[in-house]
């Protein structure tokens, strides 16, 4: 394979990730999780679906246009259309990759695509040679790769690497892959396939089995030198192979691996919960590296054996992968360019002054209620400052008595198009009371899919974060709120919900066959 001195992370949070039901990130949100990317130091950021949308394209044209120290990739399925449309959105970029797909396992080809296998290489030929009329970089996955015939796949990657792809991906769709086996169809490919040596070979792996990342790992152990992972492995059904724990596995197992990653660790927890904070989607408190209870030990001998020498228990020291670097930040004597500054630091920048000015107005009330201002509190308050400024709905007061033996009883005040209206409703408990009232006023005809609450940062005085749900119509989106009183965070999720699903905005998905 051409010389890499490193493997190559190729983060997909932004197109793959994107794709988990309701996780739909704005422009600006996109922007700054690819900064923190950036900092990461991610070989390469597919920033997202050029053809799928205006909005889609809009992304990843900005991200294109600010992000110096990765590539910066667009998805386009083996069409004509799709390639061109990622040319234009990734031009910018210094160094931009195009994408390029076919399906090439027998049920994919015969159902989906209803081509015939001579027909599938003609289509993948002429799609990477229409992308390297482009870019000089190119990469061509083998859609549903684990399901498909391995002769089928030496004969499609040898035509694609003779066309001009200089990276060829192998992924895992659907999560069907055992590491053994994946490991050694890597193997093989690489052994068999007459050109491999001018393609790095990369593996895009699916947690349908809870084997996205063990199976990347194999891959890496047979020859591949490119992972596609996520953030937290966000993505859609299970997720995908998670960037922090493919990335601190072979840092940590330097022992079995022959080469390692680029990344800057230091970032990754920042990044967790930066992508957590926009998406909606928490991070559980056992999740490998990034969860709140990863380097914490309950038991009395594992305590007494990490402080007697801490590798006795621990393989990775919290600090590494950016642990403990968020202390106290700022507080309520904190001045605008204080605030300013270290929101800069995070990646935040604010489009007018007006969402910076809303911003410190939101920081100096909350440091009223809270002692500590943390990363956390300012990415939350970042989030919800431009959430809560658009939307057909919004939250002016509201009002909730719950007490033993009696109904619990909410009354709100909320803003639609423009007018004042007071709402009153009871329910089963608080959240339920305040749910209805809203309910009772928008009559959504949504289905609540999920309710989930989570904290911010430690302590009782805590921001609670929640995610609500909601599905109408096909449309799934999440709508997140934050404030240290659950009950008004419950209803500012909801609300932003509605804005949400009334806004009419519907993404396409990737694979979608009408884009």
């Amino acid at each position: 394979m051409p010389a890499t001195d490193h493997l190559v992370i190729f983060d997909t949070t932004l197109r793959d990730g994107e794709q988990s039901p309701g996780a739909t990130m704005t422009k600006a949100e996109k922007l700054r999780i690819a900064k923190i990317l950036e900092k990461l130091r991610v070989d390469v950021i597919e920033a997202g679906f050029a053809i799928a949308s205006q909005g889609d394209f809009e992304a990843v044209k900005g991200i294109a246009e600010s992000i110096k120290g990765s590539t910066i990739c667009s998805l386009a399925r083996a069409l004509d259309k799709d390639i061109d449309r990622a040319a234009e959105a990734i031009r910018p970029a210094e160094r931009g990759r195009i994408h390029t797909f076919i399906a090439t396992s027998p049920i994919h080809m015969k159902h989906k695509l209803q081509m015939q296998p001579d027909e599938v290489v003609e289509q993948a030929v002429r799609s990477v040679k229409r992308a390297r009329s482009h870019v000089d970089d190119v990469e061509f996955s083998c859609e549903d790769a684990g399901r498909s015939d391995l002769d089928f796949l030496c004969r499609i990657i040898e035509a694609a690497i003779n066309a001009g792809a200089t990276t060829i991906n192998i992924p895992d769709t659907v999560g069907y892959a055992i590491p053994e086996q994946f490991g050694e169809t890597i193997r093989q490919l690489l052994n068999r396939v007459p050109n491999a040596d001018k393609a790095i070979f990369s593996v895009h792996c699916h947690n349908d089995l809870g084997l996205a990342v063990a199976n990347s790992l194999a891959a890496v152990s047979s020859g591949a030198r490119q992972v596609e992972c996520t953030i937290n492995g966000l993505g859609e059904r299970a997720g995908n192979a998670s960037l922090e724990e493919l990335v601190m596995a072979v840092r940590t197992r330097q022992d079995l691996y022959t080469i390692d990653t680029r990344i800057d660790t230091h970032h990754i927890v920042p990044a967790s919960r930066l992508v957590s904070t926009i998406t909606g989607f928490p991070v559980q408190p056992n999740k490998a590296i990034v969860g709140a209870n990863a380097f914490a030990h309950e038991s009395g001998i594992h305590q007494d054996g990490v402080l007697k020498h801490r590798e006795t228990y621990e393989i990775m020291r919290a600090e590494d992968v950016g642990w403990h670097t968020n202390s106290l930040v700022l507080g309520k004597h904190s001045g605008r360019n204080a605030f300013r500054s270290r929101l800069l630091e995070l990646g935040i920048q604010f489009e007018t002054e007006t969402e910076l000015n809303e911003a410190f107005t939101r920081f100096k009330a909350l440091a009223d209620l809270k002692h500590e201002i943390f990363d956390e509190d300012l990415q939350a308050i970042a989030s919800h400052t431009r959430q809560e400024e658009e939307g057909r709905y919004g939250l002016v007061t509201m009002q909730v008595c719950s007490e033993t033996g009696v109904v619990p009883k909410a009354s709100l005040t909320l803003l639609m198009d423009g007018k004042e209206h007071k709402v009153d409703a009871e329910g089963s408990g608080p959240v339920d009371a305040t749910f209805k009232a809203i309910e009772s006023l928008v009559d959504s005809g949504c289905n609540l899919q999920l309710y989930s609450v989570n904290n911010i940062t430690s302590g009782t005085d805590a921001q609670g974060e929640v995610t609500v749900r909601l599905e109408r119509g096909g449309r799934i989106v999440n709508g997140v709120g934050a404030d240290t009183d659950i009950i008004i965070a419950s209803a500012k999720a909801y609300i932003e919900a509605l804005n949400l699903i009334t806004s009419g905005g519907v993404r396409q998905h990737p694979q979608g066959a009408d884009v």
